[in-house]
């Protein structure tokens, strides 16, 4: 994770080959755990989902805390909480990159003002773990690398994927996350991604799976490879399959009269749990 490297001209910096899944805004991000000024109080801001990672962007041009880049090889612990009183959020931890800008680990909660909590939450973690599966070095992270040369504005495609899916990534129902970043608020740099993400293997040699995926996305198909045991399913079987786990877990929660808190948090991290297996699986 880096402090302070993911903004320009008052938009969002991306590396070239970055796509955003997901955009949201009114989004309010606290920290804990770490004593400098940056982490300290209530950001609101904005809030992508990239190919690659996380990045939140601070509305307050006066906040130390400028931007906040969170690569997926960076963050583990994700949890969604859904308090029986008061709005779901997100929260988790997230390990600094060498170079960075800061050092250590940091916890952070994620608030969503308009809703879309859980749909985001299975967004990233199906984007992470898609991510996970390029990931060749070891648990630490690599260094940050400053983008050499200078930006210019980000081409189109970069501001959402296709509306059927992204390498085997599934968008969450439209009326979740509607809206695209605003037009001339992306930017990129010619310098590649440092770290793995849904679409590139980070310098590895591909192993064939993004290109079947493609295909198969392309053609509305499923495939299977028997000599790697790789799966695909294309985006209309997938949310297929996440409308019935969620029509057999309405039928649980329905079927219990009586439930406290605890075993009502329980239920719906095994519910998510669930949904995920069957969008990875």
């Amino acid at each position: 994770m880096s402090l302070n490297t993911a903004h320009a001209n008052n938009g969002v910096l991306i590396y070239a080959g970055e796509v955003i899944l997901l955009y949201c805004d009114n989004v309010a991000m606290e920290f804990s755990g770490q004593d400098r000024p940056e982490f300290k109080g209530v950001k609101s801001g904005r809030l992508y989902l990239t190919s690659h990672r996380m990045i939140f962007n601070n509305l307050n041009a006066n906040d130390p805390l400028a931007s906040f880049s969170f690569p997926f090889c960076t963050v583990k612990d994700v949890e969604l909480e859904q308090p029986m009183f008061g709005a779901n959020y997100i929260k988790g931890k997230v390990r600094a990159q060498p170079n960075g800008g800061w050092v250590g680990e940091v916890k952070f909660k994620l608030h969503f003002k308009h809703g879309g909590a859980i749909e985001y939450g299975q967004a990233m973690l199906q984007a992470a773990g898609l991510a996970k599966r390029n990931q060749h070095y070891t648990d630490d992270p690599p260094a940050y690398q400053p983008p050499t040369g200078s930006w210019h504005n980000a081409p189109p495609p970069t501001y959402s994927p296709p509306n059927g899916g992204y390498y085997g990534w599934v968008p969450p129902p439209t009326n979740a996350f509607p809206n695209a970043p605003p037009a001339n608020s992306v930017y990129m740099t010619d310098m590649p991604p440092p770290y793995p993400g849904i679409n590139t293997d980070y310098g590895f040699k591909s192993s064939g799976h993004d290109a079947k995926a493609a295909e198969a996305a392309a053609s509305g198909t499923a495939y299977y490879d028997p000599n790697t045991h790789y799966a695909y399913v294309p985006p209309a079987y997938a949310r297929d399959i996440k409308k019935k786990a969620e029509e057999k877990w309405m039928k649980i929660f329905l079927s219990l009269s009586t439930l406290d808190k605890t075993d009502y948090a329980i239920l719906s991290q095994l519910k998510m749990l669930d949904i995920l297996y069957l969008w990875l699986m």
